[in-house]
């Protein structure tokens, strides 16, 4: 199964799972500079994936670390003037180093010290930019959504996304109900995943990361954060089917996540 656009680009479900593979294989060391909410789920995401995680915020170290990483994430959860000092001279390195970075525009719209950041930060190259509709709709001057949730759908800003995408020569993965990623000429949905996975607090930052880990494996921007959306959404169906409170689905979760198949990417990813 193909994922086009009305212009003919497309990724297949083995392009998707191969760039799973190659994060079980290669095991990229991947700088999150996160929230304090989800960091320790973060690492566990990455463990479970295969990559390797690291967290460093003090700006006499971040760039050092950003600059030998496979990629660097920025997520802005709960940033602080201390927190985005580290995080400015990790973006500053990773870019001079050629590694890729992911930003994560969390809850921007309405709280100044995040919107600018964000809004700033993404024209310096970040290879993907991933939220939830709110927020890149706010990234493109909208008001966001309601603090960390999105009062907006992926088809809503779709086109807006797409606009974005080629307009900063960034990949847009915006995360809802069916995932929308684009990069302004490809695009790609991810009709999968389970509602379960909105109960359980850091899926969505951790998934930053994991796309984060799927573009330094697989090299392809677009293709890595098709990748780490369908990981997460796949896994998120299969740990579902035991396990209904979010608890249990949060651990069962991390379980799937290390063991899941290129049939299940293929049966399950719903990649159109």
């Amino acid at each position: 199964m193909n994922s086009t656009d009305p212009h003919g680009a497309a990724v297949t479900t083995d392009e998707v799972a191969s760039a799973i593979a190659a994060v079980r294989a290669t095991s990229p060391l991947v700088h999150c500079i996160t929230n304090t909410v989800v960091a320790n789920f973060t690492a566990n995401v990455l463990l479970a994936a295969g990559a390797a995680p690291a967290m460093v915020n003090d700006p006499a170290e971040s760039g050092v670390l950003a600059g030998v990483a496979g990629a660097l994430l920025i997520n802005l959860g709960t940033v602080t003037s201390a927190q985005a000092e580290g995080m400015d001279v990790a973006i500053g390195a990773a870019v001079a180093a050629g590694v890729p970075w992911v930003m994560d525009p969390v809850a921007i719209g309405a709280l100044p010290l995040r919107t600018d950041l964000a809004r700033s930060w993404a024209r310096r190259s970040p290879a993907v930019i991933r939220g939830n509709a709110s927020e890149i709709g706010a990234l493109a001057g909208g008001l966001g959504g309601r603090g960390v949730d999105s009062t907006a759908s992926p088809e809503e800003v779709a086109q807006t996304a797409r606009t974005l995408a080629a307009e900063l020569g960034t990949v847009v993965a915006v995360s809802g109900p069916v995932d929308y990623i684009t990069d302004g000429h490809r695009t790609a949905r991810v009709d999968a995943g389970h509602p379960l996975l909105t109960r359980v607090t850091g899926v969505g930052c951790s998934l930053g990361a994991l796309i984060g880990a799927a573009v330094a494996a697989s090299g392809d921007p677009f293709v890595g954060a098709v990748a780490g959306t369908a990981l997460v959404c796949v896994a998120g169906d299969l740990a579902a089917a035991d396990h209904t409170g979010p608890g249990s689905f949060a651990v069962a979760l991390l379980d799937r996540m290390s063991d899941v198949r290129p049939e299940d990417v293929a049966a399950r990813a719903g990649l159109r």
